[in-house]
């Protein structure tokens, strides 16, 4: 099975522009998420899609692989997408990791890559189970449920399911939570065709993206890790980042 990652990359970003060149520990970031993606012994080739001259310098500085894509893709799929439309073989396998996960986890993408071994898995991605009640309740951190075949059936900003009779603060007590870790892992004509979907309604209430391919019948498969996933949104959360490094 020939599986690849595509990392997008893209320079403009309403809460922190230039985010994937920011040094982190010495590094930009866009380089620390390639170094640690290349780690992957499953992977046959790591490759960065932008549509941003200096980022695209940054990745060949350092040795990397990279793709200019079009600047008017809306979302790292549609990018990804483009990056496979000129690949010839087409890989078996597509992982999508984002470009803003500095320390992305080796066991992350290795669980992704392992759920295709089931030839009906269109869609893979990663959960983690919720410990904190500040990270259940927050709209930030995407919750998800799934069935007995560890399929999705729904992803949500809130707290799902809403468990009756039981205040909210011992809600984990009364059921285990998961949180949805935003790596995605798709057959590469599974991606071809998500790529092309229209926005659907559930996505523009939520603001998820997989919704849309679920609206369109495309089962998700989930697969469970106890690895975090540190992901910089923004200059604080950059800091938080400097700080624990620091201190490590």
């Amino acid at each position: 099975m020939n599986a690849i990652a595509i990392i997008p990359a893209r320079y403009s970003s309403t809460r922190f522009p230039g985010k994937p060149l920011i040094h982190i520990g010495g590094k930009t970031m866009i380089h620390r998420v390639y170094e640690n993606t290349n780690e992957v012994k499953l992977l046959n080739d790591v490759i960065v899609a932008t549509d941003d001259d200096r980022i695209k310098n940054e990745v060949l500085s350092f040795g990397g692989k990279v793709v200019m894509t079009s600047p008017n893709h809306k979302s790292g799929t549609e990018r990804c997408a483009e990056v496979v439309s000129g690949l010839n073989p087409k890989p078996d396998i597509v992982i999508n990791v984002q470009g803003d996960v500095p320390f992305v986890a080796s066991d992350h993408i290795e669980k992704i890559v392992s759920c295709f071994q089931g030839n009906q898995v269109q869609i893979a991605t990663i959960m983690k189970r919720i410990t904190e009640e500040k990270r259940l309740i927050n709209p930030h951190i995407t919750k998800v449920v799934f069935n007995k075949r560890m399929q999705a059936i729904y992803f949500s900003r809130t707290p799902i399911p809403y468990i009756r009779d039981v205040n909210h603060e011992r809600w984990l007590h009364a059921f285990d939570y998961f949180e949805h870790i935003g790596l995605y892992g798709y057959r590469s004509e599974t991606l071809e065709a998500i790529s092309k979907l229209p926005e659907g309604k559930l996505e523009q209430a939520e603001s998820l993206e997989q919704l849309r391919w679920m609206e369109n019948g495309f089962a998700i498969q989930l697969a469970e890790s106890t690895f975090d996933s540190i992901s910089i949104d923004t200059p604080e959360d950059l800091s938080q980042v400097i700080v624990k490094l620091t201190h490590s």
